[in-house]
């Protein structure tokens, strides 16, 4: 039971109103947001076959969740996550532990909207660009299911 990390690549040009509130349920609303959903959850599956002309997704390695959190986590009031306030208001060691428990199952990130943390990153253009369209799915574009590659365009996102 992987925990996909999904990121929306294209902006609001020509989408129709069903892949506009199917991102949004994803809290996906701009151009290069990420968030964090187990394969899992139910109608998952039918939301991303939805929005595949628009996103890309994976699953996500622990290690590269910690650094997603601690360089692009935000709180309500646009404050970083940091392992002091992880240690006070979630009862963990820290964002290594966070990301542990998060690829394990043992929490939920869009369920820590209540200690308000944000359910979404927000990313920048990948470094180095994209390695092929962003206007086509599968082997000759970057948007769709990408596997365990979705880490390598993290990181060169954060």
């Amino acid at each position: 039971m992987p925990l996909y990390a999904i990121i929306r690549l294209r902006g609001t040009a020509d989408i129709s109103p069903e892949v506009e509130d199917t991102l949004s349920l994803l809290r996906l609303r701009r151009r290069f947001a990420a968030s964090l959903y187990w394969s899992e959850l139910p109608g998952l599956e039918g939301m991303l076959k939805v929005i595949a002309p628009w996103a890309t997704w994976g699953e996500v390695e622990e290690k590269v969740l910690a650094e997603l959190i601690a360089r692009r986590g935000r709180l309500v009031g646009d404050k970083k996550i940091t392992d002091e306030w992880v240690r006070q208001n979630l009862g963990l060691r820290g964002i290594e532990e966070l990301a542990q428990k998060l690829v394990a199952g043992e929490l939920h990130y869009h369920k820590l909207e209540e200690k308000g943390v944000k359910p979404f990153f927000r990313l920048t253009p990948p470094k180095g660009g994209f390695k092929k369209s962003i206007k086509k799915m599968g082997k000759d574009g970057e948007l769709g299911y990408r596997g365990e590659k979705i880490n390598e365009l993290l990181m060169r996102m954060m």
